[in-house]
Order: C-alpha cells, then sequence, then structure tokens
C-alpha cells in the first residue's frame, strides 16, 4: 500500500514539467508542487512540529490548499481541513479537540488565534514560510511515513451535540483512490475543475488521484455558477464533481446564459440524494457528459459506490439508484439486529472495505456505536434490488412517520422538482396532533414562477403518490435553502422552528 507521497512522486517521475494545477493565473507544474511540498514540510517541522502533530487549514479552494492537503500527511503530520461555513465556536472545539498546533488559514483567524501555537495567514505568511525552507530545508516526502498512520482528521458537522473528528489513515485514503480511479478511470489529458470545497472528503477526493495521474486541476475558490462554466469554457473542462445544488444551479446558468461546454466529458455528483428532473436538466444543459452518482460518507473516505452514465437511465427506475459498490468493499442491508434483510427489503447501510475510517477521534463510544463486526453502520436506510444495485430511501433522521406508515423525504421531494415552477424543495416531519407527523414542505421557486400558489404544488402532488405522502402545508421562501459547507440542504434549521418545545430531536 501507499502513503500520500507515492502521486505526487509518481506525477514528478512521469510529467515534472507538465501542468498540474491552475489557480486564476498562477500555473504550477508537477515539478514545482513537489518542490513547494517538500518545502512546507521542512516548514513546518522548522517550527518544532513532530509526526503525528495536526495542522488544520481553513480557506477557500486553491493550489495552497491542495499543497498543504499532500505535504502535511506525506511528512508525518496530520491535516485537519475545517468547514469554512462553521461558527466561530465549532472552529474552536475542532482545534481544540484536535490539539491543533498549527492554522493555516486566509481569513481573520480571531478567536482561533488563541487556540493554536501558530497561524499561518495565506497568501504572505504561507509563501514566506515555503520561503523559508529553501533547498535546504525541504523534506523528503513519505520517508518514515507507514500506510497505516493518520493523514487527517476531518470534522463532521457536529448536527447532534459536537461535531466529530473522523480518523482517516493513508490506507483508508489512498485505497478510496484507487476505488474512485477503477470506477471512473482519469486520463492524463483530463482537465478536473475543483469546484465542491476541498474541506469535504468529497472535495479532496480527486486530488490525489488527478496528481497519481498527472491531469490537470483548476480550482474555484468559492463555487459561483458562472464563474465555474467561465473556467469549464476558458480552461476546456473535461470533468467535474459537485453536490446536486451545485448541477442545479450550473444547470440554470447555462440554460439563461450558455457557454462553451462541450469539453465536459463527465460531471459526478454525491454528498446528498438528487431528484431525477434536477439530473434531466443537468443532462439538457451539457449533453456531452455523462453523468455519475458518488455515493458515500465521510466515514468511509468517502466513496462506497457508483452509478454510471445516468443520463442514459433517466425514464427507468435504475435513475433513482445510487449504483453499485466500487470494487474492493461490500455492502448488506442489515436490520436493527444485525440480521441480513432480503433483498428489496429496507434496513440500515452497512459497509466494509480497507476504506473505512479508524475511528471518531476521542469518541470510543460514539466510534462502538458506528463501527461494529459488521462495518461501518452509515445511518442511511436503502435497499439492494436483485442485481445489486443500492437505493437510499432516506437518512434514518430523515424518515417521517405519519399514522405509523413510514414517509420517506426523498420519495416526496422526487415529486416535488417535477413540478416546473419548483427550483429547490425539502420535505420533513411536523407535529401533528392526529398522526404524529405530517409532511411538510419548504419550496424555492424559479425566478419565473415566483407567484405559484402552494396548493397548486400540492395538488400536483396528490396526483402522483399516496395521500399520506403529500405535504399538508408548503412554504415559500425567496432566499436559497440553508445548507452546510459542502452544500447538503440543512433539513434540521428548517424543521427547527416546528418542533421547538417538543420532545422529536431536531437532528
Amino acid at each position: 500500500m501507499h502513503t500520500f507521497a507515492d502521486p505526487i512522486r509518481t506525477a514528478v517521475r512521469l510529467a515534472a514539467d507538465k501542468v498540474g494545477v491552475i489557480d486564476g493565473d498562477a500555473t504550477f507544474t508537477f515539478a514545482e508542487l513537489h518542490d513547494r511540498c517538500a518545502k512546507l514540510a521542512g516548514a513546518l517541522a522548522g517550527l518544532g512540529l513532530n509526526p503525528g502533530d495536526r495542522v488544520a487549514i481553513l480557506a477557500g479552494n486553491g493550489h495552497r490548499y491542495i499543497e498543504t492537503y499532500v505535504a502535511v500527511p506525506a511528512a508525518g503530520f496530520v491535516v485537519v481541513p475545517l468547514n469554512t461555513r462553521h461558527a466561530e465556536p465549532e472552529l474552536i472545539y475542532a482545534l481544540e479537540d484536535s490539539g491543533t498546533r498549527v492554522l493555516i488559514t486566509d481569513r481573520d483567524p480571531g478567536a482561533l488565534a488563541g487556540v493554536v501555537e501558530h497561524v499561518v495567514m495565506i497568501p504572505e505568511a504561507y509563501e514566506a514560510l515555503v520561503a523559508s525552507a529553501g533547498d535546504t530545508g525541504k523534506v523528503e516526502l513519505g520517508e518514515g511515513v507507514e500506510e497505516n498512520d493518520l493523514a487527517g482528521l476531518f470534522y463532521t458537522g457536529g448536527t447532534t451535540g459536537k461535531s466529530k473528528g473522523v480518523m482517516l489513515s493513508h490506507r483508508n485514503l489512498i485505497a478510496n483512490t484507487y476505488h474512485y480511479l477503477v470506477a471512473v478511470p482519469q486520463r492524463a489529458e483530463d482537465v478536473m475543475l475543483v469546484m465542491a470545497p476541498m474541506f469535504h472528503a468529497a472535495g479532496s477526493n480527486g486530488i490525489l488521484a488527478n496528481i497519481w495521474t498527472t491531469g490537470l486541476q483548476v480550482t474555484l475558490d468559492t463555487f459561483d455558477p458562472g464563474h465555474a462554466l467561465d473556467l469549464i469554457e476558458k480552461h476546456g473542462v473535461t470533468e467535474t464533481l459537485g453536490v446536486p445544488t451545485m448541477l442545479a444551479a450550473i444547470a440554470e446558468e447555462q440554460h439563461a446564459r450558455p457557454r462553451r461546454t462541450d469539453s465536459l466529458r463527465m460531471i459526478a455528483h454525491g454528498g446528498s440524494p438528487i431528484a431525477t428532473e434536477v439530473l434531466r436538466r443537468t443532462h439538457s444543459a451539457f449533453p456531452t457528459a455523462e453523468l455519475n452518482e458518488l455515493y458515500g460518507a465521510t466515514e468511509l473516505s468517502p466513496l462506497c459506490t457508483v452509478l454510471i452514465g445516468e443520463e442514459n437511465l433517466l425514464d427507468q427506475e435504475r435513475a433513482r439508484s445510487c449504483g453499485r459498490p466500487v470494487v474492493g468493499e461490500e455492502i448488506r442491508i442489515l436490520n436493527i439486529d444485525g440480521a441480513p434483510v432480503e433483498p428489496g427489503s429496507i434496513g440500515e447501510v452497512v459497509v466494509r472495505g480497507p476504506n473505512v475510517m479508524q475511528g471518531y477521534w476521542n469518541k470510543p463510544e460514539q466510534t462502538e456505536s458506528v463501527l461494529k463486526e459488521s462495518g461501518y453502520w452509515t445511518g442511511d436506510l436503502g435497499y439492494l434490488d436483485p442485481d445489486g444495485y443500492l437505493y437510499l430511501v432516506d437518512r434514518s433522521k430523515d424518515m417521517i412517520v405519519s399514522g405509523g406508515e413510514n414517509v420517506y423525504s426523498t420519495e416526496v421531494e422526487e415529486v416535488l422538482y417535477r413540478h416546473p415552477a419548483v427550483l429547490e424543495a425539502a420535505a420533513f416531519g411536523v407535529p401533528d396532533e392526529r398522526w404524529g407527523e405530517a409532511v411538510w414542505a419548504v419550496v424555492v421557486p424559479r425566478e419565473a414562477h415566483h407567484n405559484v400558489d402552494p396548493g397548486e404544488i400540492i395538488e400536483f402532488c396528490r396526483e402522483r403518490i399516496a395521500g399520506y405522502k403529500v405535504p399538508k402545508g408548503i412554504d415559500l421562501r425567496t432566499e436559497p435553502l440553508p445548507k452546510s459547507g459542502p452544500g447538503k440542504v440543512l433539513k434540521r434549521e428548517l424543521r427547527a422552528p416546528y418542533w421547538e418545545g417538543r420532545d422529536r430531536a431536531v437532528n
């Protein structure tokens, strides 16, 4: 098994003078990228860091993020990517919990500066730090680093109490790089637009794969659909990865103000379920691109299944699947007692493989609750069809129980997105005196349909799903739905006002 040092060493051996990263007007060959990584590692060692010490980064996408993500683990330290949308108390908790010694950031650290020993500001202090190592202070990347060493601590969103630091080793992340390359082959001539935030495992998943195959990465600092399309046109981008809300946004922008995007051969998405209507609009906006769904979790480094060529499945039931397990992983559907259920029956998705995390940092009880002999218990509810395709029906915490009937929010959202007025939609449960819970929805209409009647959307649903699944009410809002840093809709924020003072956990 390899470590983080191997992809960059391979790229230098095969294509030292080839440009590997474009960040705005800055370009870096693989030789330059390796040199900067080695100097950054040496400079961090010069600050007194020892193997296993933590280095956090709080920044937008860019070449310095790639360098930090590669160099820190390759030198035997542990990288701690911080969510740029977390509030200061959440960030302080992550720094204190991880014992981070150095913070690299592109923004005012505020109170974070008092938690760590060193703050390295991007760009000036960062560049000075790299330059301080010189040629004599460079570190030999990978020296003394083992595959089971901890490579990164990825802090989850913390929807239930304090966030958890997901412990991912070199073996975890390198194995998942193999999985990604087998499932979605990369070529040396590929140009990858990095638009998902790198602090998320999904955003950083392709970094090692693209370096290893000597592809070109173009970074997008902060997601903006217009800027993303401009970069696709300018650099002839061949592939990109985003969450469903990003796909919806670039599709809307392309339909409204089209750019030349026929270089695109693949658009991957993951992070949360996607409505078939969003896939239709994405395919119509980018007809040259193959659409691939990637399902996983931070605890899985993060990839688990892949569904290839969704654009060919839009009128088939299989379009609702998230694909088959990648080579090297196993999925089982288990009931609450840990026993397998029959194909087609719903249970919890449990995953085995070399990509499964080592555990949660300093949280043995939470680790024990999800890591069992049978694998990692994801908290996702789903089923396998006879051909081994996985279908997710909901997060266990998002399932609505109305009058004893299980209502899966994704099924309701699938119908909502078919209505021509609906740009964004989220369904969830609210208190109901008679039924315990009732289905409710929040909808963001398209600009041309801002006066749509919620009753019209409800009737639209009534014609397409069972009565107990139809939203009892729909709230319209003009601003986008609240989202996490990676772009997942935060249903807990939408649910919270309805459950205030009630017993149901607002997770």
